[in-house]
């Protein structure tokens, strides 16, 4: 009974670090898909969507690990940052601080969803995912912004006019998404 147990444990260990780093490789490609816009170092790409499935989808502790994972391979120098950049000077510059948002924002998002209220025979409800992963996005704006403001001398509100408001558009599109993909994909994955 106990080889069975840790056979399982195993089988359950090995698939969660497998889709860990196949959520570091999908938030590396979504990072590198990257549109820079003239008025802020902060670019527009799709790294935010692919954090927030790995959060509901993952679960806090897994979700977490891909993005240190992702931050890790960056840091030393693989080019998966936005726009194929990498190194220590990324996570020191202007835009570090959603970089380390998105652990933030994965742990959040995979703490939320894993104390949802779960219908018998609906599982999560759109509502609460949609719930968790906006709480989950503005923990790495709150982080990213504050970073922003203590690595250039900007305001609050020139932060938010740079950093913030001109996203909210394109992530409202990324929420939608990814509610809709944590609903479909997370009974899959949980089997």
């Amino acid at each position: 009974m106990t080889t069975v147990n840790n056979r399982q444990l195993t089988k359950s260990r090995t698939a969660n670090l497998s889709l860990c780093a196949l959520f570091t490789a999908l938030t590396g490609i979504c990072a590198c898909i990257a549109v820079p816009l003239p008025f802020t170092p902060v670019p527009v790409s799709l790294a935010t969507l692919a954090v927030l499935l790995s959060g509901g989808l993952l679960g806090a502790k897994y979700g977490a690990i891909s993005q240190i994972v992702y931050i890790v391979l960056g840091a030393i120098g693989i080019p998966i940052y936005h726009s194929f950049t990498s190194g220590v000077g990324i996570l020191v510059g202007p835009t570090g601080g959603y970089l380390v948002g998105y652990i933030a924002m994965a742990f959040v998002i995979g703490l939320l969803i894993k104390r949802l209220p779960l219908n018998k025979y609906k599982g999560y409800s759109v509502i609460s995912i949609g719930i968790a992963i906006t709480i989950g996005m503005y923990v790495c704006y709150a982080l990213g912004t504050l970073w922003f403001m203590l690595t250039t001398g900007t305001g609050l509100w020139s932060a938010l006019a740079m950093c913030v408001l001109p996203f909210l558009p394109g992530d409202a599109l990324k929420l939608i998404a990814g509610t809709i993909l944590i609903k479909k994909l997370r009974p899959i994955l949980l089997r």
